[in-house]
């Protein structure tokens, strides 16, 4: 089952997908991109999301997440790892990836950037070897998309940076799971160290990416104002 978080909505759209291994699929788009438009960032995401999902099989999308200073276009959550994914429209330029790469270097496990056709050739000389190239262009009335280079694991990667992906009430679930202290009178920095430093890694990959796959955006609000009112009850 893959899940796809629409951004800016609480909404979660689930379906069945196969895991196609192809190196290429078209994707119709909306009647507004025709042979002669520049292909943009909003055109590109939901045939891209399709793309993915029919590729790798079980994955959550999360859209526009918040890493450090920068943001990522889009995390896609797999049962064992996160995937950063940066998207670069014919209408991007290179101005801010630079500082951007560093931020996916540290947040996830393996990282790729999806480029419209007229980055293709270069793109490589803009990010490390390890990320993936998706090159996307218009044929017809719909895109299609190309891997160029495979993403591998990214060795530059941080735990602590990718524990703070999670909220604190599923900070609190992986405690839980542990057997580790509630440190509820801690600071959420303090309880991502100590999950890090106590948690083996092999297991926590895993376990963050099933409080990720089980995010509820709709009962999640609940949770977080739950977990500070019993937080609050304890201080008393």
């Amino acid at each position: 089952m893959a899940f796809t978080e629409k951004r800016g909505s609480s909404t979660i759209g689930k379906k069945k997908i196969s895991s196609g291994q192809s190196r290429k699929r078209k994707r119709q788009i909306p009647g507004r991109c025709t042979d002669k438009a520049m292909i943009r960032d909003r055109d590109i995401r939901e045939p891209l999301f399709d793309f993915l999902e029919e590729r790798y099989g079980k994955i959550r999308v999360i859209e526009e997440k918040t890493m450090g200073r920068s943001r990522a276009d889009a995390v896609m959550v797999m049962p064992e790892r996160l995937v950063g994914i940066e998207i670069k429209s014919d209408a991007d330029t290179y101005a801010r990836l630079g500082r951007q790469v560093k931020d996916y270097e540290r947040y996830f496990d393996a990282n790729m950037i999806v480029v419209g056709s007229t980055h293709a050739l270069h793109v490589g000389e803009h990010v490390p070897e390890t990320w993936g190239i998706v090159s996307v262009e218009l044929m017809g009335d719909a895109l299609d998309f190309y891997v160029v280079r495979e993403m591998k694991a990214n060795p530059g990667a941080e735990m602590i940076r990718k524990l703070d992906m999670l909220w604190r009430p599923e900070l609190a679930s992986i405690q839980r799971k542990n057997g580790l202290p509630a440190y509820r009178q801690k600071s959420r920095d303090f309880v991502r160290r100590k999950i890090a430093e106590t948690v083996p890694a092999e297991l926590l990959h895993r376990q963050v990416s099933e409080e990720l796959f089980e995010r509820d955006y709709t009962l999640i609000q609940d949770e977080i104002r739950r977990y500070k009112r019993e937080k609050g009850g304890r201080r008393r």
